[in-house]
């Protein structure tokens, strides 16, 4: 085999890539790796983490604190309570299922509401079923729990009876706060209108003058509610059975929730049920859809009467119905006094008002 000569590279020559023998190998892969570059290669858009984020109320304590971090809460009930403090601490039995259920209820209706004023009717085509009675219930429920402010409005134009159902603080009414509104410029004076309930529950009263030539009307009532929601975070407004009447279209157009009454006899839940049907043929379906029905059991001719075939009937319809039964304290139809009402009934509100706020959250 002839021999190649050899360069001298020291000098100065330049050597050629085609000069040089590579190994077979070599080559190989540089054949391979040209092929590689000329394949095309689709790339991912980069994913936006920021697409869909958090509020800033999921940054809670219980999720960013270390355990050795978090309070350590004292069992409320005597004997789990006891063992905690016996052995100072280091044995808590926490609380019974009782109480992490009353708490988990108290968290519902506490749930915070961000933005606007949250507007809930409470209304029914039936006088006589406790609509006011439920408002009161409702709002005292909420109020006792919440850390704002709860507002029940009676919007009832033919003279309501809200203000009866709590301590009154003064004798002014809706129509005071219509003929001021010009000199409402804080909380303060508004507070001038309102009878506060010991669970810190406002009620500002309907008109009571039976001479009244000019019942509440939509316009009345867009004035009071536009007050109202500067200062408070929930409005219960409790509506007369006209639900035609004109102030009822103000009231809807601002509803957030909706709370149905219906009584126990076979009259009341059939009008209840057409309250829901005029509703939805009026535009208001979404609303009925989050609806929730007040169950009265305490109406006249309540024990001759199927509950269960009135409660899924309306179960086929609204988000949830809650009965409410019974109690002497209501039935009297004077002031009622949350706390001395049966625990039954207590629980009952209690269950609407956490009801009413899970619809609320946006």
């Amino acid at each position: 085999m002839e021999d190649k000569p050899e360069r001298d590279y020291a000098s100065g020559e330049r050597a050629e890539f085609s000069d040089l023998e590579l190994d077979p190998e070599i080559e190989l892969l540089n054949q391979v790796s040209a092929d590689a570059v000329s394949i095309p290669v689709e790339i991912e858009p980069e994913t936006n983490i920021f697409a869909d984020p958090e509020p800033a109320g999921m940054l809670t304590a219980d999720r960013l604190l270390q355990d050795k971090a978090k309070p350590n809460f004292i069992p409320e009930t005597f004997w789990r309570r006891s063992t905690y403090r016996i052995t100072f601490g280091l044995v808590n039995l926490g609380d019974n299922k009782k109480v992490k259920a009353r708490r988990a209820l108290d968290q519902r209706i506490n749930v915070d509401l961000e933005g606007e004023t949250r507007f809930v009717p409470v209304l029914t085509r039936k006088g006589g079923v406790g609509k006011t009675t439920i408002t009161a219930l409702i709002g005292m429920a909420m109020a006792r729990v919440r850390e704002d402010r709860v507002l029940a409005i009676d919007a009832n134009p033919d003279r309501g009876t809200l203000a009866e159902r709590v301590r009154k603080d003064t004798d002014k009414t809706v129509r005071d706060v219509v003929n001021r509104a010009g000199g409402i410029t804080s909380f303060k004076v508004f507070s001038d209108f309102v009878s506060r309930d010991k669970s810190r529950l406002d009620v500002l009263a309907s008109d009571t003058d039976p001479m009244m030539s000019e019942a509440f009307n939509e316009g009345d009532y867009n004035v009071v509610a536009d007050i109202a929601a500067r200062y408070y975070n929930i409005c219960l407004t409790d509506c007369g059975t006209g639900i035609v009447h004109s102030v009822m279209r103000a009231i809807l157009m601002r509803a957030n929730g909706l709370v149905i009454v219906s009584g126990g006899s076979i009259d009341e839940a059939k009008l209840a049920s057409e309250t829901l049907t005029w509703l939805e043929s009026n535009g208001y379906s979404d609303l009925v859809r989050k609806s929730v029905v007040a169950l009265n059991t305490a109406t006249f001719g309540t024990e001759l009467v199927k509950l269960d075939e009135i409660e899924s009937h309306f179960q086929s319809r609204v988000r949830a119905v809650v009965r409410v039964p019974y109690d002497p304290q209501l039935a009297a139809g004077a002031v009622v006094d949350f706390d001395q009402l049966h625990p039954a009934t207590r629980q009952a509100a209690r269950d609407l008002a956490a009801l009413v706020a899970d619809g609320l959250v946006s």
